[in-house]
C-alpha cells in the first residue's frame, strides 16, 4: 500500500503528536485516508449480481473508526449519545428515506441493485457521526482530529501549487495555471480547504495561547487552497462559517470584530481569486444566458451553463413526484429525466446537447439541495431541514453555555456549514470526503452537546 508524498507528510507529525493509545486518536488517524481521492486508494471489487461492488481504503477507515467506538461504548457507556438525540432521529429518518426509496422508486430493473450499494456506502459514512461523541468524551481530545485537518489541508495545498505550477500531474495530466483538484478532487479539495480556514478564523478570535500554530497552519492552508481549488460554492460555506463566528463571538462577548473583518476580506481576495481562474467561464456563462454578445449556440459543456440545465430539470423532476421524489438516485436515470428534456432544450435553446443529460452522459442535479427534491420529495426535504435545525441549536447551545468562545467546540458546527456551501455545487455522492466533512463535523457539534450537558448544573 503506498500514499501520495504530500499525505505521508502530513499523516507523520499527527501521529508522532500524540498517542496510539487513546482513542481520541483514531478519527485523527483516519481522517488522511477519508480525503484522499479513490484513485490513490487501494481497493478491491468484486461482482455482485448485476452490478459491482468496491472497497476502499477509505471505507476499512470508516469501520476501524466505527468500531474503535463500539469498544469504548461498550467499556465506558453510551451516555455521550443521549443529548444528541433530536440530532440522529431527524440523520436517521434521512438515512431511512434514502434506503427505502431505493428499493421504492419510478425506475426497475438492475439499477436498483446499483443504486442499493451507493446508499449503502452512503448510510456507511454516517457511522463516523455516531463515533465522534463516544471517542472523544472530554474537550481536549478534540485536537489530535484539529490538526490532522490542518495538516491535511496543508498537504494538499503543497500539492495543489506544485501541480498549479506544471511540476506534478492532477488527474488530466499536466495542467498548469488553472483551478487544480490536489490529491482530493476539486469540491472536496474546496471544501477541506474551507474547514480549516473557518478553524483558523475561529482560532484567532478565541485567542487560546493552545491554539495559534493551528491557526498560522490551517489558516494559510486554507486560503491558498480555496483560491487554488476555485470552488465558488465553498465562499458561500467559508462565508456562512465567519457569520456564525461572528454572531457566537458577540454572544460570548469576545471581541473578534477585528479578526473577521480581516478574515472576511481574505475571503473577498479569495473570490477575486476565483474571479481570475474561472474568468472565462463565467463570461461564456453569461453569452449563453444573453448576457453581453449576442447569444450563440455553444459547442462545449460549460460548469454554470450545464448546472443551469440540470437545475431546471430537477426541479421539473420534483414538481412531477413532489411528495417522496423519483427514489435515491432517480433524477439520474432516463425514466425521470426523459419526459423533461424537450422542455429543457426550449428553455436553453443555446447550450450544448452534451450539457443535457443522456444514457451516455447521466449527469445527475449536481445539487446535493435541488436531488434532494428530485429524488425523496417534499419528505426528504423536510427530514434535512430538521437535520439542519437540531445540528445548528445543539451546536450554538454548546458553544454558549460554555465559558468564552473555543475552537474545539465550535469547529464542528463551522464544517457542517462549509460542507452545507459545498453540496450546492453537488449531487448526493456516496463515499468522497466530503462526506466525512460533512458526518465529522455532525459528530464533533454531538460531542460538544455532550460535554456542554455535563457543564450543566444539577437540578
Amino acid at each position: 500500500m503506498s500514499f501520495s508524498p504530500p499525505l505521508a507528510a502530513a499523516w507523520a507529525p499527527a501521529v508522532r503528536a500524540t498517542s496510539w493509545t487513546r482513542a481520541a486518536n483514531v478519527p485523527a488517524l483516519a481522517l488522511p485516508v477519508l480525503f484522499l481521492h479513490l484513485r490513490y486508494q487501494p481497493q478491491v471489487h468484486f461482482e455482485l449480481a448485476s452490478t459491482s461492488v468496491g472497497i476502499e481504503l477509505s471505507d476499512v477507515a470508516v469501520l476501524v473508526v466505527a468500531v474503535a467506538a463500539a469498544i469504548v461504548g461498550f467499556r465506558e457507556g453510551w451516555a455521550p449519545l443521549r443529548p444528541a438525540l433530536g440530532l440522529w432521529l431527524a440523520g436517521g429518518a434521512f438515512l431511512a428515506l434514502v434506503f427505502t426509496r431505493t428499493f421504492t422508486t419510478t425506475y426497475a430493473g438492475d439499477d436498483v441493485l446499483a443504486h442499493a450499494v451507493t446508499a449503502a456506502k452512503f448510510c456507511e459514512y454516517a457511522l463516523l457521526a455516531v463515533a465522534l461523541p463516544l471517542l472523544l468524551r472530554r474537550r481536549g481530545e478534540v485536537r489530535p482530529l484539529l490538526w490532522s485537518l490542518a495538516l491535511v489541508s496543508a498537504g494538499a495545498t503543497a500539492w495543489a501549487l506544485l501541480q498549479f505550477a506544471g511540476v506534478v500531474d492532477e488527474f488530466a495530466g499536466r495542467r498548469p495555471l488553472q483551478r487544480e483538484p490536489s490529491f482530493v478532487g476539486i469540491h472536496d479539495f474546496a471544501a477541506l480547504s474551507g474547514a480549516a480556514f473557518a478553524t483558523a478564523v475561529c482560532a484567532l478570535v478565541a485567542r487560546r495561547r493552545e491554539d495559534l500554530r493551528l491557526a498560522a497552519v490551517a489558516g494559510v492552508a486554507g486560503l491558498l487552497g480555496l483560491v487554488l481549488a476555485g470552488a465558488a460554492a465553498a465562499i458561500v460555506g467559508v462565508a456562512a462559517a465567519l457569520l456564525a463566528i461572528a454572531v457566537l463571538a458577540s454572544a460570548q462577548r469576545v471581541v473578534g470584530r477585528r479578526v473577521v473583518a480581516g478574515a472576511a476580506a481574505a475571503v473577498v481576495l479569495a473570490a477575486a481569486g476565483i474571479g481570475v481562474l474561472r474568468g472565462g467561464e463565467f463570461a461564456r456563462t453569461a453569452r449563453a444566458f444573453g448576457i453581453g454578445a449576442h447569444a450563440r449556440a455553444s459547442k462545449g459543456v460549460q460548469s454554470y451553463e450545464e448546472r443551469s440545465v440540470l437545475a431546471y430539470i430537477g426541479v421539473r423532476i420534483f414538481l412531477a413526484h413532489p411528495l417522496v421524489g423519483v427514489g435515491w438516485e432517480g433524477s439520474a436515470e432516463a425514466a425521470s429525466y426523459g419526459p423533461e428534456l424537450p422542455a429543457a432544450h426550449r428553455a436553453f435553446p443555446n447550450t450544448a446537447p452534451i450539457a443535457f443529460p443522456s444514457p451516455a452522459h447521466p449527469w445527475g442535479v449536481q445539487d446535493a439541495y435541488l436531488q434532494t427534491l428530485a429524488d425523496l420529495g417534499v419528505a426528504g426535504a423536510l427530514a434535512l431541514i430538521a437535520l439542519a435545525v437540531a445540528t445548528g441549536v445543539l451546536g450554538v447551545r454548546a458553544v454558549r453555555r460554555a465559558p468564552g468562545l473555543d475552537v474545539a467546540r465550535a469547529a464542528g458546527l463551522l464544517w457542517v456549514l462549509v460542507a452545507a456551501g459545498v453540496w450546492g455545487a453537488l449531487g448526493l455522492v456516496a463515499g468522497i470526503p466530503l462526506d466525512a466533512l460533512t458526518c465529522l463535523g455532525l459528530g464533533l457539534v454531538a460531542a460538544t452537546a455532550a460535554w456542554a450537558a455535563e457543564l450543566e448544573p444539577p437540578r
